[in-house]
């Protein structure tokens, strides 16, 4: 199989996002598990992703985003380079990254979207890249594949046609949470396409080697985005909060930042944030950036605990019975970390309100979450146990789409 693979891949400036990086890479390997003999990756940094995967790498089709935001010029842009795709000549300069694009997809037996949680109206680039490509693949006569997708919850009209389009034009989509389902059929995508699914780094920890801990701990993540909410403010709470984790637990607390510099000497992303509580607290802590994917997910794996406002500490926790404690800070996060947990018999996401109050409700979710964690872990690795065999069955079914 000849396959094109669109992600949130390639590792800028020394900063790597791990949750992007795991689906792609999941992807990647259940694919060539399963006959994949070349593959081309779409990324924002292809010479590095192409050396970390050892794949083929273009770079993206390239649309406007932030301050340069113009949809109608991104409008006409998708149709210069699908009318291209269908042998119009003349429409793109020489050199314009969609060729690149367009050429890879016309030497490939399909397309896969991976796993990821952009198409929503905050980042309409994304939309706009991932619609074009499907697009380009319909052109040409390949298939397409979406595989496990959060949808919105934000979606504009405008956003919601273009999604809408990429969707119903696909062999299968794969959906990991029931509120992305939901908004699919209301966007009218056919429901014969859509298939619930678990996230697609789900199972990069069975990769992980094991290894035993130098001491029991809890694994904590925290994403800067507060959703406008005091930066200090969270910081003294979360420093509260994790204290008392730490004396009534007797767990070690490990900062792993999942957005971060893997220089060893700058503190960016999730660091800053980690930072920031670490100073406040009383107790010692220690922190990482891991530089995969998988040592990601071994680090989740191996805790005893996970609290995080990201999603893919808790992806990589739950699918290990780790008991796992959200802190979601908007609408997006409480779909991602309530999809998170909840494909996998888990339910503890704090609202961030609840983590600020200082009422002692967080701690106490926590406490609670901690003393139930036989139980979490026992049925959590029953869960993961259905959801890994369903998960392999996916990926089989991606597999026969291209195999045609």
């Amino acid at each position: 199989m000849r396959l094109v693979l669109i992600g949130d891949v390639g590792v800028v400036d020394d900063m790597i996002h791990i949750g992007d990086e795991a689906m792609f890479d999941e992807a990647l390997h259940q694919l060539r598990q399963r006959g994949a003999t070349s593959v081309t990756a779409v990324s924002s940094h292809p010479s590095e992703t192409a050396a970390r995967y050892d794949v083929d790498a273009v770079s993206r089709i390239g649309f406007s985003a932030g301050a340069s935001l113009d949809r109608a010029a991104d409008g006409e842009r998708m149709r210069r380079v699908v009318d291209t795709a269908r042998g119009e000549s003349g429409l793109l300069p020489e050199g314009d990254p969609a060729l690149a694009v367009v050429e890879a997809v016309r030497a490939s037996d399909g397309v896969l979207v991976c796993g990821g949680g952009n198409m929503a109206s905050t980042w309409p680039l994304h939309i706009f890249e991932r619609a074009t490509l499907g697009a380009v693949a319909h052109a040409l006569g390949r298939p397409l594949v979406v595989s496990g997708q959060t949808i919105g919850p934000e979606l504009t009209a405008s956003d919601g046609s273009l999604v809408a389009g990429l969707l119903s034009s696909t062999v299968l989509t794969g959906l990991r949470e029931p509120s992305s389902y939901a908004l699919c059929r209301e966007l009218g995508v056919p429901e014969q396409l859509l298939r619930a699914t678990v996230d697609d780094a789900s199972f990069v920890g069975d990769r992980a080697s094991v290894t035993s801990p130098a001491a029991p701990y809890c694994a904590v993540t925290f994403s800067t985005h507060l959703n406008g909410a005091d930066r200090d403010a969270f910081a003294e709470a979360a420093a509260r909060l994790l204290d008392g984790i730490a004396l009534s637990t007797g767990l070690a607390i490990v900062f792993v930042a999942h957005f971060g510099s893997l220089r060893d000497d700058e503190v960016r992303g999730d660091s800053v944030l980690h930072r920031a509580v670490a100073e406040r607290m009383r107790v010692p802590t220690s922190a990482v950036v891991p530089p995969t994917s998988v040592a990601a997910a071994g680090l989740a794996r191996q805790a005893s605990l996970v609290v995080t406002s990201r999603y893919h500490p808790a992806v990589f926790a739950v699918s290990g019975g780790v008991p796992t404690v959200g802190i979601a800070v908007d609408d997006y996060t409480t779909v991602k970390l309530t999809g998170a947990l909840g494909n996998l018999g888990q339910h503890a996401v704090l609202q961030l309100d609840e983590v600020l109050d200082g009422t002692g409700a967080a701690a106490a979710r926590v406490a609670a979450v901690w003393e139930d964690r036989a139980g979490i872990r026992s049925c959590g690795l029953a869960r993961a146990a259905t959801a890994r065999a369903e998960s392999a069955a996916w990926w089989d079914g991606i597999a026969a789409v291209f195999k045609g």
